[in-house]
């Protein structure tokens, strides 16, 4: 008895099966057999098929080898499914090779024109087109602005990377939304004062946005155009950035020493100072022909000195257009631009304080400034009505031979010759009306509001410093009226100055001061304290 209750054959227990797995041992053929018998179920009612694995599921006394099945049930049905899908991509694929009519050295030609967006559309289409889209050539210029904050440091290092030295343009940031109608002002700087309303969205969305980090750039985002000699920066010919919050003058900098041959670089709405944005650009963009920098807060950054200047027209010859908008400028560091860059074509100092327009004395001729197309001053809180007089005068007098544009319009009226408090309104000491009949290709704005609608300036000073200024864009300068006659606009808001006159030039103690009467300026002597 003692025996038969210790002997291991009699308490042997039935094996589990999933102790001893089945492992058919099927060759390709009988594999694919039973792959092709198997998919002849697809045609059998749901139910029944249903019922044959609740069946074969009941057959498994271990319930461990229930769950086995059931795993093994789910794994089979993905791996058929992702099969499935790789033949019907590969299927499409093949139908697009046949049917497409361009050679891929054409369709990458072709993809190379489309904007950035599109290209990944057209790359998220087929295998065929998504190969065509990953070269070099189709990232050259690429354009990731948007209307609201939805593309992060990822988004820009991936395309920068794709681009590699093809990267010829690149354009980055929170940009307004659509323009206005030609005419009016669209401000480039994107705050929360002149921010769009798109599609429901609002500041609070784009806070809640940067701080989950998903949808924001930050200062890092231009380091992939840096690194070795091979850096997709070293070909880069056009840079933009627009309204990138965090941003700062080292990453700027650092971006633009990696950009030798740089040619445009436009800068709207960064956190970055005048003097050392323009050290840099001095420094490492020798031939650099466009520049344009818009403030991201009217009328406070006054960073700029006269060596800053000087070092720009000495390292930037090439320079034709020159915008620097709503910064604190003086006349006689403007001057020394002007009379120093013989090249430009393109002003714009809208928005400036502290200008009056005395740097356009005596310019114009062969000194400097004589091939000037298109001259902005729009919006120049200090500008004087008898300066705006004396470059009508300069016109008629044949100088600016070149010019096409003038826009002297401010919403606020032109300041008086001892008083800028005091707004002139009245044009009648400008003679545009002779100016346009004796260049009638030149296209004069001068809008002025009607008298008495300049706010009073204690209650200017007691609402908000620097408000945001509108206005338009160097693409979207307006053109003249039908009749060849100035336009004339009525402001509903006040443009707020700092407490400081137009003739308040806090000059640099030591500098030399061109003589108003005579065209010699002494370009090239230093302040003795900076």
């Amino acid at each position: 008895m003692d025996t038969l209750l210790h002997s291991p054959s009699s308490m042997a227990k039935r094996p589990c099966p999933s102790q001893n797995p089945r492992i058919p041992n099927l060759n390709q053929l009988d594999r694919d057999q039973l792959l092709d018998t198997f998919l002849e179920f697809s045609d059998s009612p749901p139910f029944a098929i249903d019922l044959s694995f609740e069946r074969l599921l009941e057959s498994r006394s271990c319930d461990a080898d229930q769950t086995k099945l059931i795993d093994r049930a789910l794994q089979l049905g993905s791996v058929l499914l992702e099969a499935a899908k790789r033949s019907a991509r590969k299927r499409a694929s093949k139908h697009n090779s046949l049917t497409w009519a361009l050679p891929p050295d054409l369709t990458i030609k072709v993809f190379s024109m489309l904007d950035t967006q599109s290209l990944c559309y057209a790359a998220a289409t087929c295998s065929m087109f998504n190969k065509c889209a990953m070269d070099p050539s189709c990232y050259a210029n690429i354009d990731l602005t948007t209307v609201v904050p939805k593309v992060n440091n990822a988004v820009v290092s991936t395309m920068i990377h794709r681009a590699g030295k093809a990267l010829q343009s690149l354009k980055l940031g929170v940009v307004p939304g659509p323009t206005t109608p030609l005419g009016s002002c669209q401000p480039l700087v994107y705050t929360i004062r002149n921010s769009v309303d798109v599609t429901n969205f609002s500041w609070n969305d784009k806070r809640s946005r940067q701080g989950k980090e998903s949808s924001v750039l930050t200062r890092s985002c231009l380091s992939p155009l840096g690194g070795n000699s091979g850096a997709p920066g070293t070909l880069l010919r056009r840079l933009h950035l627009y309204n990138i919050e965090r941003m700062d003058n080292t990453s700027l900098c650092g971006a633009l020493v990696a950009c030798p041959f740089l040619l445009d670089l436009e800068i709207v709405g960064l956190h970055v100072e005048l003097r050392q944005t323009l050290q840099s650009v001095s420094a490492n963009c020798h031939l650099i022909e466009r520049l344009f920098f818009e403030s991201s807060k009217t009328g406070r950054d006054d960073s700029l000195k006269s060596p800053t200047c000087v070092d720009l027209m000495t390292a930037c010859p090439h320079l034709t257009s020159l915008a620097l908008r709503g910064f604190k400028l003086h006349d006689y560091k403007v001057r020394i631009l002007l009379k120093g860059l013989r090249k430009l074509k393109y002003v714009d100092f809208s928005t400036s304080y502290s200008i009056t327009g005395a740097f356009l004395r005596n310019l114009g001729s062969n000194t400097g400034g004589n091939l000037l197309e298109v001259l902005i001053l729009r919006d120049c809180m200090h500008l004087k009505m008898v300066e705006a007089a004396r470059l009508m005068t300069a016109v008629l007098a044949g100088d600016f031979k070149f010019l096409k544009h003038l826009d002297i319009s401010n919403r606020e009226g032109l300041a008086s010759e001892n008083d800028w408090y005091h707004r002139c309104y009245s044009t009648s000491t400008i003679p545009i009306r002779r100016v346009l009949e004796e260049r009638p290709n030149l296209c004069l704005l001068a809008e002025f509001p009607p008298e008495g609608s300049y706010a009073d300036i204690d209650q200017m000073f007691d609402s908000e410093p620097y408000s945001d200024i509108s206005l338009p864009s160097a693409s979207q300068m307006s053109s003249p009226s039908s009749d060849g006659s100035m336009f004339v606009s009525f402001s509903e808001s006040s443009y707020n100055s700092d407490h400081g006159s137009g003739n308040e030039d806090a000059r640099d103690a030591g500098y030399v001061i061109y003589d108003e009467s005579s065209d010699e300026c002494c370009l090239y002597e230093m302040p003795a304290q900076i």
